[in-house]
């Protein structure tokens, strides 16, 4: 019965080749040959990827990155396991018109067909992350799966075979990195806010000095009734206490210092916050879900908004609050050090240096805790409690639970582990080297004069008493509901 079953399918397969092999489609004869061999070792789809890249939008660029993972991965599959577990002659072309058949042909097995798993691995992959971008990129990579029939190359089995591989490659590395619509964006509670036809009455305070400009005028193309003030870094924050003035809602471009300072001025003045993000780190507003102007033009236009906790420290003299985390400890002294290099070789370079600096020279911070004299190599202090799926990032399910996600690093040996072992952690557990529990308060002590402390990426230093809490939901921000 498996005989005679695998026979109906050699026969059906072959059926189906040669009625590819003798119907002419026009068009695609000198087409489907050179889309083909654009596809040799990924070029079609590195190419694809690197107009992905061009486009600056953060979620074309996740697509991009996931497309060629998960073409990695299919590709790396089918040609360790499947073309060696399938020893499979490929197709005789005696019936393939001349024109369409590849100059070279390949000298692989026949099962699966690599280049279709690519395809598929590629298109599902850009299409998990972006439907939008999926949709374009699909006919692509379904010609060039039906390429590979069309020139003679494969059998219709070895193409679904390889564009199933693919599918699957692109759902298993989803399994390992999760796309962001997988990760629930904070949505609650829903807060009441101004509806903004056209952007009038938005007041958008952009810092020149974060390059940040390019992207606050494209926001000006959804909403051409927003004001949009340009400034430099030494007059940011007196720029935005002027928009707060005549604003009904306040907005900022820039990174999570930017956000920070805008928050302020938007609770001393009762207003709402509009965050478009624009540097370097962008937290907050990836996690309200506002990747950009197309996301946060829609909330303004919709009147879409939540309410959102603010955490707040006071260290001795010095107070302030922060939107995303804060912390002491060996971080801080890495934001200084990294930043200190970035001018010359850049982000990447620079944190890598800084963290060598930092944990070949650093010793663990003495302070007191509930009574207690302790060592630690890190204390950070999230507003909100951050969860981690797979290889993600960790994220913000909730922005008013009204909780700090607290994680320290205990001080001992090897303080790198002890680091990694509390950025992997769940919010509640507990070992010798990391502890992690939420609390609605902290109060640390005996902290030395002139520590470092850090947040929403900004330095201080401050000494004596520490104390943190929350303000609950004390913050109106756009947020835009998903589809």
């Amino acid at each position: 019965m498996v005989s005679s079953g695998r026979s109906r399918l050699v026969r059906l397969d072959l059926k189906l080749f040669d009625g590819v092999a003798r119907r002419h489609w026009p068009g695609a004869d000198p087409l489907l040959p050179m889309l083909s061999r654009s596809a040799n070792h990924g070029v079609l789809w590195f190419a694809a990827a690197g107009a992905l890249a061009l486009t600056r939008s953060p979620r074309a660029r996740r697509a991009a990155a996931r497309g060629l993972a998960s073409l990695a991965l299919a590709s790396g599959t089918v040609n360790t396991l499947g073309k060696r577990a399938v020893r499979r002659a490929r197709p005789l072309r005696d019936d393939v018109p001349l024109i369409r058949q590849l100059k070279h042909q390949p000298i692989t097995t026949s099962f699966p067909s690599g280049h279709s798993a690519s395809a598929a691995a590629f298109a599902t992959g850009v299409a998990l992350e972006s439907r939008r971008w999926g949709a374009v990129v699909a006919p692509v990579a379904g010609a060039v799966a039906l390429s590979r029939v069309y020139t003679g190359v494969h059998y219709p089995t070895d193409v679904l075979a390889g564009a199933a591989l693919g599918v699957g490659a692109a759902f298993a590395v989803r399994g390992l990195v999760p796309t962001r619509d997988q990760i629930r964006a904070p949505g609650r509670p829903h807060a009441e806010a101004p509806v903004l036809d056209e952007g009038e009455g938005l007041v958008m305070v952009v810092n020149s000095g974060a390059k940040t400009a390019a992207r606050a005028q494209l926001l000006l193309a959804h909403l051409p009734g927003a004001e949009l003030v340009e400034c430099e870094p030494a007059v940011f924050e007196e720029e935005l206490e002027k928009a707060a003035g005549r604003a009904r809602v306040l907005g900022v471009c820039g990174g999570d210092g930017s956000v920070n300072s805008a928050a302020q001025v938007a609770l001393r003045h009762d207003l709402p916050l509009a965050v478009l993000p624009g540097g370097t780190l962008n937290h907050f507003a990836y996690d309200l879900g506002v990747e950009g102007e197309r996301d946060l033009a829609r909330a303004l236009t919709r009147g879409e908004a939540v309410a959102v906790d603010v955490g707040r420290f006071r260290a001795g003299e010095s107070t302030g609050i922060f939107l995303n985390t804060f912390s002491l400890g060996v971080y801080p002294e890495l934001v200084r050090h990294r930043d200190r290099w970035a001018k010359r070789i850049g982000g990447w370079g620079a944190g890598i240096l800084a963290a060598g600096d930092v944990l070949g020279s650093e010793h663990p911070l003495e302070v007191e805790i509930g009574g207690k004299r302790r060592a630690l190599w890190l204390l950070f202090a999230g507003n909100g409690t951050y969860h981690r799926m797979g290889l993600a990032p960790a994220r913000r399910h909730d922005l008013a639970d009204g909780l700090l996600d607290v994680r320290v690093a205990h001080g001992g040996r090897r303080p790198s582990a002890r680091l990694l072992a509390a950025a992997f952690a769940g919010p509640l557990s507990r070992s010798p080297a990391h502890a992690a529990v939420r609390v609605r308060r902290l109060r640390v002590q005996r902290l030395a004069p002139g520590t470092p402390l850090a947040y929403d990426g900004e330095v201080i230093a401050a000494g004596g008493e520490l104390e943190l809490d929350k303000l609950p939901e004390a913050l109106t921000v756009y947020r835009p509901e998903p589809y």
